[in-house]
């Protein structure tokens, strides 16, 4: 039987904003609220603003990275300021922590408080206003975005930085630099050369490329060729080897996206039309070891092995069940590792993204997901009973979330496995051995150059000491034929030296 207390989702909305001149200045509440009203008209339910107990808000990147501060402003209680802006008077506001995970976080967290009565009916939203951002700021417009709506939101989510004091210190701290060096050691398990896995690695997003030029929100609606992208030039420069501009999530967009989410008992009260009802059949979260230093393989990823099973089992699916499928693609190590661990080809005829992708849809901060959601609910809608899964990552491959959507009815009261369950299983997997003070023979374990737009700015590499084994993280002079060199040559496995220098690792190559 289907139960009253059986957790739906009803409405979406998404905004994707190319047009409107930066000088109107629309902040990224402006924007998220106006998909938070697509989201209400999608439901079809007079009264469900009033409905609504509980509105959620996905920390926007200008609060969560120095890389996207803005001098702007922002809202003390953001979630509140889009509430406001939809006259919802909510009971909860929640704010997220970062992470690329949040999205699928929420909805699963959501799907149980409201099988559990905690949750009469939420609100989930996010985007970013990055395009106009950085136009305001580069122009030097006057623009205001601080709010002070009253009161201080909840906030949901590991808030804890991504990275240590010791890679800190090497300059191992952002997605950009992070994502490039796990690129590497996938290369090296693959056994692959430069040129070819550059090619590889264009054949798997020319694919994510053909999707989003066929999506009328997507941001970038060109179709690029897998030669293309992998050709480097002046329009497709390096940013961080192995990865051209071209492939990697593009932020500096103008999108919102928002989720509504109620039980089935409400849903029947409000009159909302059944055909609107999308389920959560399985859903899982989890986390790799924080930091990327104490991951024995980088080409790996425990928590997506083990989370996608979780989330199939709990929906009582197979991969041969699933009709439509979208993998977290901010860089192509998150799509490789993912195809990897839940057993996809990455050449899948189903494809791995029904958006486009971060690079190509629009990488909008922590929200991409919700765009993703939004469209896996007008995709299940409009095939019923066909079965979906969305994957979600925060940080560098370290935060999980995983949701199973589908019209199809979930019979019988829902509930999911704790997750401290599988965070119990992931955290009490091996270590890599690592040392703070690195010094002797070594060979480079991986390493990525990163550019600015002049050319060779500087490398970060992990590598392993000759005489244990141990792992460090190093930097190498930022003389611009040693990074040269490094990036032209093969280096995985290349044998150097490693001293320490006022407490950083510096690594010199063998010639």
């Amino acid at each position: 039987m289907l139960e009253d207390s059986t957790p739906i989702l009803i409405g979406y909305g998404e905004v994707t904003d190319r047009t409107t001149p930066f000088e109107a200045a629309r902040s990224p509440f402006d924007l998220i609220a106006e998909a938070g009203r697509h989201a209400l008209a999608d439901a079809g339910a007079k009264d469900l603003a009033r409905s609504i107990d509980t509105v959620a808000m996905v920390r926007l990147f200008s609060d969560s990275s120095p890389r996207f501060a803005t001098k702007l402003g922002t809202s003390t209680n953001p979630p509140k300021s889009v509430a406001n802006r939809l006259g919802i008077d909510a009971e909860r506001y929640i704010h997220t922590s970062s992470g690329g995970n949040m999205p699928q976080f929420l909805v699963n967290a959501f799907a149980e408080a409201i099988a559990n009565g905690e949750i009469r009916s939420a609100l989930i939203a996010g985007g970013e206003a990055l395009r106009t951002q950085n136009a305001l700021e580069r122009e030097g417009c006057a623009a205001c975005w601080s709010e002070d709506p009253g009161g201080q939101p909840e906030i949901v989510g590991e808030t804890r930085r991504g990275w240590n004091d010791v890679e800190d210190r090497h300059k191992l701290r952002a997605a950009i630099v992070i994502y490039p060096l796990i690129e590497t050691a996938i290369r090296g398990f693959q056994r692959r050369s430069i040129a070819d896995h550059l090619r590889a690695m264009g054949q798997l997003f020319a694919r994510f490329s053909a999707v989003a030029a066929n999506n009328p929100l997507a941001t970038r609606r060109d179709v690029f060729s897998a030669d293309r992208l992998a050709t480097v030039d002046e329009e497709n420069r390096w940013i961080g080897f192995p990865y051209p501009r071209l492939m990697v999530s593009n932020a500096y967009v103008d999108q919102a996206a928002a989720l509504i989410m109620t039980s089935v008992g409400e849903a029947r009260r409000l009159g909302v039309p059944q055909a609107k009802w999308v389920y959560l059949h399985g859903c899982a979260d989890g986390n790799d070891h924080w930091y990327v230093s104490d991951r024995i393989d980088l080409h790996c990823s425990p928590a997506i092995r083990w989370g996608a099973r979780k989330a199939l089992e709990m929906a009582g699916k197979t991969l041969v069940d699933l009709e439509f499928i979208d993998l977290y693609s901010c860089f192509p190590a998150a799509v490789e590792i993912g195809c990897r661990e839940i057993g996809l080809a990455e050449d899948d005829p189903r494809g791995l993204t029904i958006t486009g992708g971060l690079p190509y849809f629009g990488g909008p901060g922590n929200n991409y997901v919700t765009h993703s959601i939004a469209e896996m609910m007008r995709r299940v809608r409009a095939q019923p009973g066909s079965h979906g899964l969305v994957s979600a990552i925060g940080n560098y491959v370290t935060k999980h979330s995983f949701g199973i959507y589908s019209t199809a009815p979930v019979l019988g009261p829902w509930q999911r496995e704790s997750p401290s369950v599988l965070q119990s299983q992931l955290d009490a997997l091996p270590t890599s051995r690592f040392v703070e003070h690195a010094s002797g023979p070594a060979t480079i374990e991986t390493y990525t150059i990163m550019h600015n737009k002049n050319g060779p700015d500087f490398c970060v590499l992990f590598g392993r000491l000759n005489e244990n084994g141990a792992r460090f993280v190093a930097n190498t002079t930022t003389d611009p034929n040693v990074l040269a060199d490094l990036q032209e040559r093969e280096s995985l496995g290349r044998p150097g030296t490693v001293h320490n220098q006022m407490g950083q690792n510096v690594f010199v190559p063998a010639d």
